[in-house]
């Protein structure tokens, strides 16, 4: 169930990157506690309706009373592009409560944190976190493109400046190295002798960090992921056949929405949790027509072979498109 959140601040972290602040009454303290490294869900309006899109917490519950997303414009992003320019102070957002499995173990172990552009923010979550209420240390390195692409700048810099026995950062600047590749990165990874890895950022950032944690000999059992995707993709306009619940609908896809956003807009009542593509939880069987899923964490070729598909990440590849929940 969605609840609307009143936006207390606006705080302007680069030239494309805002952070809101939300103040959450007292009858919804219970729906929206969180654990650091998890995201909210925002319900983005546009002209057929709004699409749903996800954002770290950069704040901490250990450290923080108000809660607070970071959203970086991304180019032809509707939902990015539209807080940005639109959201100010005193305005309300639609939000679902806070999800996802991007959160420590325990705040007392050693973390090794690789973050590409806005994959700073739910590392910020957890810096603060383990740093307040653990006694883990904490290595971060954190790549952009130049120095005023850095998000929390100098926030990172008084944490040092305050916790330096505890955390180290390691700034990678395209403009000074260029961009991140495997075994530069790897090297780092030796050099850090850090704990349990943490990586978080866009897809080719993604790539490159768990290739260099693959060089420096880490399990790949061991690395915790957190994907920021492109918010648009090239698909086409489809109609959606979905049976659910003893019945069968037909439902208009209009093309760069995901299948589980359609589906929830019809007013229909569709398993899900994370959004993300990690929990399973909102695997349908594609019956006809063609979808392509933009991440998948769980499902297996058994599931593939069965016809299984992410609702959360799937986005129509031909005119019509038919599954079943059942």
């Amino acid at each position: 169930m969605s609840h609307r959140l009143r936006v207390t601040e606006v705080v302007a972290e680069t030239a494309d990157a805002h952070s809101l602040v939300l103040t959450v009454p007292p009858q919804l303290a219970a729906a929206f506690a969180y654990q650091p490294g998890q995201y909210l869900t925002v319900l983005v309006p546009q002209d057929d309706g709004s699409v749903a899109r996800c954002y770290s917490l950069s704040s901490s519950p250990h450290t923080d009373i108000d809660l607070k997303i970071t959203i970086k414009r991304v180019r032809d992003g509707h939902a990015s592009n539209w807080i940005c320019d639109h959201v100010r102070t005193g305005d309300e957002l639609e939000l679902l409560p806070p999800a996802g499995e991007f959160t420590p173990g325990s705040l007392d172990d050693d973390l090794l944190l690789l973050a590409g552009g806005s994959g700073i923010t739910p590392m910020m979550a957890i810096i603060k976190s383990v740093l307040a209420d653990g006694n883990g240390r904490l290595t971060l390195v954190y790549a952009n493109r130049d120095t005023p692409s850095i998000i929390f700048a100098a926030e990172l810099a008084e944490l040092v400046r305050r916790h330096g026995d505890r955390l180290t950062v390691t700034h990678w600047l395209d403009s000074e190295r260029g961009a991140p590749d495997p075994a530069a990165l790897a090297a780092l990874v030796v050099e850090a002798r850090a704990g349990t890895p943490y990586v978080c950022g866009p897809e080719p950032f993604v790539a490159v960090a768990r290739e260099a944690l693959r060089q420096a000999g880490v399990p790949e059992d061991r690395v915790r992921v957190e994907r920021f995707e492109l918010e648009q993709v090239t698909t086409m306009d489809a109609t959606l056949e979905v049976e659910l619940d003893g019945q069968t609908h037909r439902l208009p896809w209009t093309a760069g929405k995901r299948m589980l956003d359609v589906v929830i807009e019809a007013g229909l009542n569709p398993p899900f949790s994370c959004r993300q593509g990690h929990c399973g939880a909102c695997a349908c069987r594609l019956l006809s027509g063609k979808v392509e899923m933009l991440n998948n964490e769980i499902l297996e070729e058994e599931d593939f072979a069965e016809g299984y598909v992410l609702a959360c990440q799937s986005v129509a590849r031909s005119e019509n498109v038919s599954i079943t929940y059942y």
